[in-house]
């Protein structure tokens, strides 16, 4: 295995191994913000209400993206770890193949019932064309997104997280231009939104498959084996990462509905908004977790149990920091944060500042909780880290969601998330004193 993750990491070596994954997973957060600032701006609040209708069966997709990614990611880092080279990259082969199957499977059954999905996730006739439109182009590009999230991952579990991140600013760099071409100068209207996301996902997709072809590292492309144990394995393993975006389609469904309910359309505006800020600051913990998660793989892969603990009180450090700083941020930031997205004095904009400064003390707790969900996965303990995902993405959320605004009303919807986050932290540090001994990382 490349030498970047059998490195002796000290503080600063792990922070500069994991910036780029960080970076890359920014990046990819922007590719949804950014399709929200132009279609607020350039469409209007209502055509971004239709783009967050759809936003659910999109999660799916992601979902079945990362589940393989992170999943496969903690087997191949371990058997490399356990010097089985061949069969690693036997194993990576095959887990390209199936999430490209995957892709194309997930854009033709979406396609075939789109205006019934569209109509069952809570699309009003003043949201449903534009709706239809946006996921319509979105899933024909279902394929692409899969990929790029499977790159993404195995550029770091290949030791090469600095060309992980180039093809992802490449891309997102191509999304933004593409988002004002197509919706500006060319009048594509949300269809063209769609279009930019699809083609700046193409690019680390398709760079990725010449890069892991020709490459002479230790990871690459080859000829697979079928292996059902393996396919089965990524699966449950990275089925906590798949819970938390399953859980966000169904939590982003609720929202929806509940803003449908107690504020109408600018309501929905207003949650899309806010949760593309969570987007973005949740996209800086899950860089970390994700960036530090092969190493975590292969230490404990070979034994070097004093390089674990030391990982782990790094990890736990730099995130309960980095929690009150973002925090602090966040609430400081929110009126100019939604300011970005529409004028102020509008309607949509007094419900989304007010929403944003309560929801943004989620981030205080949500940083332990991702990582604490990676870390398990990377020690290939899949049913541990679906627990937290799952009480905390769904469980938790969901039943905020549905008591809250009842009890003490449109707050209620804002304080869903900080309410869960915080509950979930009890859960997660439960697990760490639990699991100690088994994986030596105290």
């Amino acid at each position: 295995m490349s030498n970047s993750i059998a490195k002796d990491f000290k503080f600063f070596s792990l922070l500069r191994f994991a910036a780029p994954t960080i970076i890359m997973m920014v990046f990819m957060s922007l590719y949804t913000i950014v399709d929200g600032i132009f279609i607020s701006r350039l469409l209007g609040t209502n055509a971004l209400s239709s783009a967050n209708i759809v936003y659910p069966v999109l999660n799916l997709v992601i979902a079945v993206g990362v589940m393989l990614a992170s999943g496969g990611s903690a087997i191949i880092a371990r058997k490399f770890g356990e010097n089985k080279g061949q069969e690693a990259r036997e194993d990576f082969s095959l887990l390209i193949i199936v999430g490209i199957a995957a892709g194309f499977v997930i854009m033709t059954a979406g396609n075939l019932f789109i205006e019934p999905i569209v109509r069952m996730l809570g699309a009003t006739d003043l949201l449903l064309n534009d709706a239809v439109s946006y996921l319509g182009v979105s899933l024909f590009l279902a394929p692409a997104c899969i990929m790029q999230l499977l790159f993404q991952t195995f550029f770091v579990t290949a030791g090469r997280p600095n060309l992980g991140l180039l093809l992802t600013i490449g891309g997102g760099l191509t999304n933004m231009v593409l988002d004002y071409v197509f919706m500006g100068p060319l009048q594509m209207g949300i269809s063209g939104a769609a279009l930019a996301t699809g083609i700046g996902q193409l690019v680390p997709a398709v760079f990725g498959v010449f890069y892991f072809f020709f490459s002479k590292g230790s990871l690459h492309l080859t000829k697979p084996k079928f292996r059902g144990t393996v396919i089965l394995e990524s699966c449950l393993n990275g089925s906590s990462e798949m819970v938390t975006n399953i859980s966000a389609a169904v939590v982003t469904y609720l929202f929806n509905i509940m803003m449908l309910r107690f504020l109408g359309e600018p309501g929905v505006a207003a949650i899309t908004i806010v949760l593309y800020g969570q987007f973005l600051f949740n996209a800086m913990y899950m860089g970390f977790s994700m960036g530090v998660a092969p190493v975590i793989s292969y230490n404990y892969g070979s034994g070097n149990q004093k390089l674990l603990r030391r990982i782990y009180r790094i990890c736990i450090s730099f995130i309960c920091v980095s929690a009150v700083i973002i925090t602090l941020f966040a609430l400081l930031s929110s009126p100019y944060i939604v300011e970005i997205f529409t004028p102020a004095g509008t309607e949509t904009y007094e419900i989304a500042r007010g929403g944003f400064f309560l929801f943004s003390f989620n981030y205080l707790f949500a940083g332990i909780n991702i990582f604490a969900s990676a870390m398990f996965t990377a020690f290939s303990n899949g049913k541990i880290s679906a627990i937290v995902s799952f009480v905390r993405t769904f469980v938790l959320i969901v039943a905020n969601i549905l008591l809250l605004p009842y009890l003490i009303g449109v707050n209620g919807i804002w304080l869903s998330v900080p309410a869960a986050e915080c509950m979930t932290v009890l859960l997660s540090v439960y697990f760490f004193y639990k699991k100690r001994k088994d994986y030596h990382y105290i």
